[in-house]
């Protein structure tokens, strides 16, 4: 390694936050045409960002870089007659961080020379400083974004001291404060991709004399089936003949460790649905089965999670429980809460990871932390999680990723197994969390001995009767797409719920304003006449989720209110119950269960009403305007 090289002088820079980052990466080398397979990687990978799209190629000793403002399908478009052609290529879906989304600021990024080029999803947070030493030097730049300041410092460092494309991408990223995962190409080394990753996720797939890179498994599962999920500050060199290389950035070399990938090709098709958030909608009966699978034993009345045995006596001696998430997962470990509160008789709190991770949060040493992430890798939970155990706290993780970054930072840990979630809004994600966290906390109530044998055993019997009442619920989606049409008009929502169903009241407003652009709030309905009641009017649809479990008669008494003001009600309501549905205007009923599994039947008709008026008003359910799955907002 090369210690006496320049740009020393770069490494004063201010820390900066309050950053958002999220963007799908792909490339390839190997035997094929890569452009085919780069493009449709981007297509199942747009769920990250859609707001420009990009790719690089070499052949014939050129570096060809094709960008487009706007989805992939626009990409292929532009690209459209030139030359595509090529054995080695790297690709991007955006959404936009540094810079406006235009074709300008849109992925891959050239060097000055056009001798390298680069795709990023990340931030690099001292390219301000980078930046300024690079304009000394004499360079250039065409973009508002970061991420040609890495491409310049790269080449800079490469030029300045004669060394090979590996080398130089590792000096420099010892020069870069932030997180990636970047792919750099070189025109004049057609048989080498290098990579790195820092808090964003990337994934080598591993073919016969060919590899496959990607922010994720999706665009991999077609090719192969053997992945590597690259590590914190490693950089990987693929080569065409060769074998994969690992180094950190501190250049300690590392075996790769080759791992069976678990997904299948029809998880990633929309399979006859119109979105693929309907078709996951729909898939929850199998996810949720999947999820129980091996851990409710129906049959012998019992739930075994590992996770729970192998840590027992951290659950049994912990004073207080701290639950972090980010929206849909906010809201799951808000019904956790509840759950271990009723059961296990152990006090929560449910933080925001955004705020957790900078409120300078009291945590302890016998306190046990879960954090909850579909993707595993949503940087406010991870920053939470590294906190959490600076202070010794036990970590318990809750995700759906295999291999993402939570599953590896946390001591222990359940996952949820709800297969590739593409839509952008979760649907059977949430329920999969939820499932986990009862399946928990019932368990830690049972050998704390604050449940009784018989209540435990209800709760066993009826988990594994759940997926077959969400068909049940399912079959109303013609019913409810038929009343959800006369709510298109509506400009405000109000979503109402007690206890367990409070959590669901928001997450219900969240799937409405999320895909339907319609303003939505969820509140405990005691709360109407603290303020929110003042909204009501014959213009306002108030959602009421009322199971005949829990504090029944005084939802009731709070939907009476509602009612004398003239309010349009839709109520969740249990089947066979009259008196919720003779006050409502609409009412979509689902079957008995106890109260604590309810959330996970009354979350499915929210589910289908937000999709069904976002499907009517024409909006891109998939992926709705300014959002991206993997968010990392603060």
């Amino acid at each position: 390694m090369i210690n006496d090289y320049r740009l020393y002088h770069f490494t004063n820079f201010t820390n900066f936050t309050n950053l958002i980052f999220m963007c799908g990466i792909v490339g390839y080398i190997g035997k094929r045409q890569a452009y085919p397979i780069l493009i449709k990687g981007l297509q199942r990978l747009e769920y990250r960002g859609y707001d420009s799209a990009g790719i690089a190629l070499i052949n014939d000793g050129k570096l060809n870089v094709y960008k487009a403002k706007g989805k992939v399908a626009d990409l292929v478009q532009f690209a459209n007659q030139k030359d595509i052609n090529g054995h080695i290529g790297i690709a991007h879906t955006r959404w936009a961080t540094h810079g406006e989304p235009n074709q300008v600021n849109a992925h891959p990024h050239y060097s000055q020379s056009e001798e390298l080029a680069i795709i990023h999803n990340g931030i690099i947070e001292n390219y301000a400083v980078l930046k300024a030493g690079l304009i000394e030097e004499g360079y250039t730049f065409q973009s508002e974004t970061d991420t040609e300041v890495l491409i310049q410092l790269i080449e800079f460092i490469k030029k300045s001291n004669n060394i090979g494309l590996p080398t130089a991408v590792q000096l420099a990223l010892n020069q870069v404060i932030g997180a990636y995962a970047i792919c750099v190409i070189e025109k004049s080394f057609p048989d080498i991709i290098v990579a790195a990753r820092k808090g964003s996720p990337l994934v080598v797939g591993i073919g016969e004399d060919e590899f496959f890179l990607a922010s994720d498994a999706t665009p991999i599962v077609e090719f192969t089936d053997k992945v590597v999920y690259v590590g914190d500050e490693e950089i990987v060199t693929l080569q065409r003949g060769k074998e994969l290389k690992i180094k950190t950035i501190s250049n300690v070399e590392k075996t790769p460790e080759i791992m069976k990938l678990e997904m299948t090709l029809s998880q990633l098709e929309k399979g006859g649905y119109d979105h693929f958030m309907l078709k996951e909608i729909f898939e929850q009966p199998k996810t949720l089965s999947d999820s129980m699978r091996g851990r409710v034993n129906v049959d012998e009345d019992n739930i075994k999670l590992s996770g729970f045995i192998d840590n027992k006596e951290k659950f049994m001696n912990t004073k207080r429980i701290i639950i972090t998430g980010c929206g849909t997962s906010w809201h799951a470990g808000l019904i956790g809460k509840y759950a271990f509160e009723e059961f296990a008789h152990i006090p929560v709190e449910v933080e925001y990871s955004s705020e957790f991770r900078y409120r300078n949060p009291v945590i302890n040493k016998d306190d046990l932390v879960i954090s909850i992430s579909q993707s595993g890798e949503t940087a406010d939970t991870l920053a939470a999680v590294e906190l959490a155990k600076a202070h010794g706290a036990f970590i318990f993780g809750i995700c759906n990723v295999v291999g993402a970054s939570i599953p590896r930072l946390t001591d222990s840990g359940c996952y949820t197994h709800a297969g590739p979630e593409i839509g952008v809004a979760s649907t059977k994600a949430f329920t999969a969390q939820v499932t986990v966290l009862v399946m928990l906390a019932l368990l830690v109530g049972k050998e704390k001995g604050n449940i009784t044998e018989e209540f435990y055993l209800k709760c066993v019997r009826e988990l594994g009767r759940i997926p077959e009442k969400i068909k049940s619920i399912l079959n109303k989606s013609d019913e409810i797409a038929q009343f959800a049409k006369t709510f298109t008009y509506a400009q405000n929502f109000i979503y109402l719920g007690r206890g367990y169903n409070f959590p669901v009241a928001l997450e219900g407003a969240l799937k409405l304003k999320e895909i339907s652009y319609i303003h939505a709030e969820g509140y405990p309905a005691a709360e109407m006449k603290h303020g929110p009641i003042a909204l009501i009017s014959q213009e306002m649809p108030v959602v009421v989720i009322a199971p005949n479990v829990g504090m029944y008669d005084k939802v009731v008494s709070n939907i009476q209110e509602i009612k004398a003001r003239k309010g349009k009600i839709i109520s969740i309501v249990t089947e066979g119950d009259v008196v919720v549905k003779n006050l409502s205007d609409y009412s979509i009923s689902i079957p008995e269960t106890e109260e604590c599994l309810v959330p996970l039947l009354a979350a499915i008709p929210l589910q289908l009403m937000a999709y069904h008026i976002a499907v009517v008003k024409g909006c891109d359910v998939d992926q709705p305007r300014n959002l991206a799955k993997s968010v990392t907002v603060e």
